[in-house]
């Protein structure tokens, strides 16, 4: 019913969109002496306002641009290279990238955006990497033949995806794959598989959330796992490829993450309607391009949402050596030649200072010399990878870090 209810009012209003829409065009028609007077240009941008905010959305384009090598614009090709039923593995590469050029893994979150989420860190990171991510499915477009994905699942897929690109790969793990990025580089080292990562690094992760508890994790322990299984997990409707699965639905997911920031979303938007109403469409367009991707959203399985909540922010499973893949103990202490890297954002209010540098006290026989930690300082969440401290700041550290332990 949860899902149905919100398909209904979703048709409601991408049809007031598409009427908003309309109206703003009318206004703004140089035919039209009305878009110019009184309130006519407030109006305008109202009407473009709500049709930006409800407009129907699907999954965003990568859209990499070409990358600037001494002054000459160096196209990107981006090729899906590896594809599965719940997420695929896609290449970014420049042209003329030389051959001994380090080859990344971005592990993007499986948390209700898209990998494009992860545009800006792609763009920065292509400039002198060849670089591949995870590009994982919306939930309900998987048929329910497919079978589920968990947690065990998002690690298999890790360790294929490495074999898959072979020797000598790097891994950045972005928020909440740190945790399953932590585990793979585990199993992978234990099994002394010639794939495994020469550095892992991980970005604002959720390794042991007991460090500064922020309000996400403060949710995630008040309640019991059967009040998730009630009040956040729907049924995908039929007019979908993956009808009648158990998925947490990315609008859900979306909700919750506005309602912790309500009052800067709603200051943004007027910010927003402020510049579109002078005519200062540079500025209104930066706000929409983000908000274009941020509400775009899907949804994750039952099961790995689940698991995630139980093992990642409940029982904390990974720092007490309690996290288990396929049957089996994970030990993070057969972590002894992978480099580790901690980053964490100063202001980052989704995962709190410590608990991704909690990661190099569980690998203890990793050498000192092959473990470091960051903290960027004025730094939000998103801001750890994306924008101009991430560009300018932060993937200088990741890059030199890289090239240290090739």
């Amino acid at each position: 019913m949860l899902y149905s209810a919100y398909e209904m009012q979703k048709a409601w209003f991408s049809s007031a969109s598409n009427w908003a829409t309309v109206g703003a065009r009318l206004l703004d028609n140089p035919s039209l002496p009305m878009g110019y007077f009184g309130m006519g240009p407030a109006a305008a941008s109202a009407l473009k306002l709500f049709a930006h905010l409800y407009e129907e959305r699907g999954k965003p384009d990568f859209d990499i641009q070409p990358v600037d090598v001494d002054g000459t614009l160096t196209p990107v090709s981006e090729t899906v290279v590896l594809e599965k039923a719940f997420g695929s593995l896609r290449r970014f590469k420049r042209d003329d990238l030389p051959k001994d050029a380090p080859k990344l893994l971005i592990v993007a979150p499986m948390s209700g955006h898209y990998a494009t989420l992860l545009r800006g860190t792609v763009q920065r990171m292509v400039e002198n990497q060849e670089v591949w991510i995870t590009d994982w499915a919306d939930a309900r477009t998987v048929p329910l033949s497919e079978g589920h994905f968990d947690l065990d699942d998002y690690i298999d897929y890790l360790i294929e995806f490495l074999q898959f690109i072979g020797k000598g790969a790097h891994v950045l793990a972005v928020c909440q794959p740190s945790v399953p990025a932590f585990a793979a580089t585990a199993v992978m080292a234990a099994a002394k598989d010639p794939c495994r990562p020469k550095t892992l690094t991980m970005m604002g992760g959720p390794i042991d959330t007991r460090a500064s508890p922020t309000s996400v994790n403060d949710l995630a322990m008040e309640k019991p796992l059967s009040w998730f299984e009630n009040n956040v997990i729907a049924t995908v409707p039929i007019n979908y490829p993956g009808a009648g699965r158990k998925v947490y639905p990315g609008f859900l997911q979306l909700a919750g993450f506005i309602s912790m920031n309500l009052a800067d979303h709603m200051m943004s938007h007027y910010e927003m309607f402020k510049h579109m109403t002078i005519g200062d469409h540079d500025s209104a367009d930066r706000t929409k391009q983000f908000y274009d991707e941020y509400l775009s959203v899907c949804d994750m399985t039952e099961e790995f949402y689940l698991q995630t909540i139980v093992h990642v922010f409940q029982e904390h499973s990974l720092p007490k050596g309690e996290f288990v893949h396929r049957g089996k103990a994970i030990d993070p202490d057969a972590i002894r030649d992978t480099a580790l890297l901690c980053i964490e954002g100063e202001l980052d209010d989704i995962s709190g200072i410590g608990q991704t540098r909690a990661a190099l006290d569980l690998a203890e026989h990793l050498p000192m010399s092959k473990k470091k930690y960051h903290l960027a300082r004025d730094c939000g969440h998103y801001g750890i990878f994306n924008g101009s401290k991430w560009r300018e700041r932060i993937a200088p550290v990741v890059e030199e870090w890289m090239r240290a332990n090739s």
